[in-house]
């Protein structure tokens, strides 16, 4: 048996967190960040939504660790050893007490092994919604990716030489800003197929509007700063003023900015696969098992766990990103502190 790992996969998971990570620890070294830092540290929400995201993030990655070996068909991952469960015949309510196994028919599962139930098929509801994780997680960071360095690059280059770049930038965003974002996502999803990256892709390149033009207009406020106008003088060339000297300025609303576009990712994906246009029916995600849950609520009795399962965990992931982003931004500038 070979250990393998998915190193784009999991490269995607984990950088955005750890950037963002980094960019806590270092505050400590920082006089500018030091004060957003005892007060994130002394916030309660703050460090809860953390720890959430923590849990998530630890998950995540367990389902993107795995191997490949002869007597098994597909790639088998830690999640998999960990919580699935032998599968049933069919739907089994949240820790029901009278479940058989799939292929042992007259063999009673203990009561409550389904922590969540199980579906149609009989798989665990709990192993799905914790694969999903992974998918989330992934399209997320991948996106985030690909959106963050393209709006950092066209708005800064529009706010700091204006004129004909300015105008070429505006111009390009205004085109995707006219075009209603679902409509282009499954344009581009019909067009590359779907999948991961093909989601990912296209959420990257309808998703950088809103970033580029914050960016650019602080660029426009930063250019005419003593501090700009003095490297000017000094002969320091545009790249070096860019990158050393404005970027900077501009990280804390780019941070508060990506933490909060990436609980819009994770959305926009579940509402994707919940039109049939998203990763695919044999990828794990959530929008599938939203889906999925459409005909179970029309059942009798009613089937609720699966719909729950996802909603819930998704919900989760999607406050707990909102309350941190809001706690950072609070931090970062303490005329928004909350009353």
């Amino acid at each position: 048996m070979m250990l393998t790992s998915d190193w784009v996969e999991d490269a995607s998971v984990v950088l955005i967190p750890v950037v963002l990570g980094i960019a806590i620890v270092r505050a400590k070294r920082q006089p500018l960040w030091s004060e957003a830092y005892r007060r994130l540290s002394k916030n309660k929400v703050a460090l809860a939504s953390l720890g959430i995201l923590t849990i998530y993030l630890i998950l995540a990655l367990l389902d993107g660790i795995g191997w490949h070996s002869p007597e098994q068909i597909g790639r088998r991952t830690v999640v998999d050893v960990l919580f699935s469960k032998p599968l049933e015949h069919t739907y089994s309510a949240p820790l029901a007490n009278m479940t058989a196994e799939f292929r042992h028919p007259q063999k009673l599962v203990a009561p409550g092994s389904h922590l969540l139930g199980t579906d149609a098929v009989g798989t665990d509801v709990l192993y799905q919604t914790i694969k999903g994780m992974h998918t989330a997680l992934f399209i997320g960071g991948l996106t985030t990716l690909i959106a963050t360095p393209l709006a950092l690059f066209l708005g800064l280059i529009a706010g700091y030489f204006g004129k004909f770049a300015d105008d070429v930038v505006q111009y390009t965003y205004t085109v995707f800003a006219s075009v209603p974002d679902i409509l282009l996502l499954i344009a581009i999803i019909l067009v590359l197929g779907q999948g991961l990256f093909p989601i990912c892709f296209a959420l990257g390149v309808t998703s950088w509007v809103g970033l580029c033009r914050l960016v650019r207009g602080e660029t426009l406020r930063q250019r005419e700063r003593e501090y700009v106008l003095a490297a000017q003088a000094l002969g320091v060339k545009p790249g070096r003023i860019l990158v050393r000297h404005i970027l900077p300025n501009l990280l804390p609303m780019v941070i508060i900015s990506v933490t909060l576009a990436f609980s819009s990712i994770v959305l926009a994906e579940a509402i994707l696969s919940y039109l049939g246009v998203g990763v695919g029916a044999d990828v794990a995600s959530w929008g599938n098992m939203i889906d999925g849950a459409r005909d179970e609520l029309t059942r009798d009795p009613l089937v609720w766990w699966n719909l729950a399962s996802a909603t819930t965990a998704l919900m989760i992931l999607v406050l707990a990103l909102n309350l941190f982003a809001d706690a950072l931004r609070d931090a970062i500038d303490p005329r928004l502190r909350s009353a």
